[in-house]
């Protein structure tokens, strides 16, 4: 009998899928990690824990979330019809409340004191920020300054919610430095702290972890379009960074072959050294942050300047889970570069009156693609991952005088 992908234990004991994934940290945090993995393990399994997520889920963040039909959008492109799953409705705006909810709690049982993290867009530390305030713990997130002047709504967000914003200023200045910050920082003391990553990559049991509480897009999205159209989307599109939305979405729907998947990396200004963050694309296996994974790597195995007009997605590795599902060829990873992605952003916005993320617009932007190629009687479901919100002013700044002439 053929064994389907949910037959196969993702990741298995050691926190591999298939030859990704893993545990590459020093002994001292391996021993915190286990400990982390062995609490997750057994809340995994409480229900008591599971019925406050879930009512925090629907009381807090306002889950389910929407599935909407995007008629206008549609209509005007003329091909296969696009709906969008509306996590940016979410509280905090994005998908990143779903595992931050998830991680405070373990943190909270587990006795910790700190939630530490990074950011790159400032998403995930905006809900890591709300959901500290909420159970009571502090919080310090480590950003790049060059995103840290990107987003600076977010960042005022998080000083409002309590948060200690930690500014990066080495390196490239952004995802990736703000993770090596973190990390560092995590490691000064483990027992008082713990790292609460901010997408499915890292050393296990977190590639799992963050997976887990994603979930909840996918299982709501299925039961949602099913009885919105009477059956199962044509077509999936969600943007890959690290890949948390993407994932969260694909997982169920991974064993139903009619369904073709795609996650949209940024090509940013082109697919040359630096101007990129196509990591599944055009990356080669290796090790960063704890895991082993695709990633963007020079001959000496260290991780390559990137970017993109995304700052949540400019980071050269990407979740295990992404790089088994590419070797199956059973998600097609595709890219999308930052004037497709701003023409999204704008096209959205004004066609359906939908402010998305700069990191959404790269789905929104292919999804588009996609539509115009195939027939009307055809579906597409995207992940609308966050809200705008944070982008209004770096967008108006930097594109404004072309996209809104006086």
């Amino acid at each position: 009998m053929n064994r389907t992908l949910r037959d196969i234990p993702l990741p298995d004991i050691k926190g591999y899928f298939g030859e990704y994934g893993g545990s590459f940290i020093p002994d001292v945090l391996q021993k915190v990690m286990d400990e982390i993995t062995e609490a997750y393990l057994e809340i995994k399994q409480d229900k008591s824990f599971q019925q406050e997520l879930q009512s925090l889920y629907r009381n807090y963040v306002g889950r389910p979330s929407a599935l909407f039909h995007a008629r206008n959008l549609s209509n005007k492109i003329g091909g296969a019809q696009i709906y969008l799953k509306r996590e940016d409705l979410n509280h905090t705006g994005a998908h990143k409340i779903n595992h931050c909810l998830g991680e405070a709690l373990l943190a909270k049982r587990m006795g910790k004191e700190i939630l530490i993290a990074e950011t790159g867009a400032g998403q995930h530390g905006v809900a890591l920020a709300t959901a500290a305030a909420l159970v009571g713990l502090k919080c310090h997130i480590y950003m790049g300054v060059v995103d840290i002047a990107k987003e600076r709504p977010n960042v005022t967000r998080m000083k409002i919610l309590g948060a200690r914003v930690v500014p990066v200023t080495r390196g490239t200045q952004t995802l990736k430095d703000a993770v090596d910050a973190a990390f560092e920082a995590y490691l000064e003391d483990p027992v008082r702290q713990i790292y609460a990553i901010g997408s499915v990559v890292g050393p296990h049991p977190f590639p799992m972890m963050v997976r887990d509480f994603q979930q909840i897009i996918g299982i709501e999205a299925r039961e949602q379009f099913q009885e919105m159209t009477g059956r199962l989307p044509d077509n999936l599109v969600a943007c890959v960074g690290g890949g948390s939305n993407a994932i969260g979405l694909f997982s169920a729907f991974l064993d139903d072959r009619s369904v073709s998947m795609y996650g949209v990396e940024p090509s940013g200004r082109g697919l040359y050294a630096g101007q990129h963050a196509a990591t599944l694309t055009l990356g080669t296996p290796g090790i960063l942050h704890g895991f082993r994974s695709y990633m963007l790597q020079d001959d000496a195995g260290e991780p390559l300047p990137v970017y993109s007009v995304a700052s949540g997605l400019d980071y050269p590795g990407v979740g295990p889970q992404h790089s088994l599902l590419k070797d199956l060829e059973r998600v097609n990873y595709v890219t999308a570069g930052d004037k497709e992605t701003i023409d999204a952003f704008f096209e959205l916005s004004r066609v359906e009156g939908i402010i998305p993320a700069l990191e959404s617009c790269h789905a929104v932007s292919y999804a588009m693609g996609l539509a115009a190629k195939l027939a009307s009687d055809q579906t597409i479901l995207v992940n609308l991952s966050g809200r705008g919100d944070k982008d209004i002013d770096f967008v108006m700044e930097n594109y404004g005088k072309d996209y809104c002439p006086e």
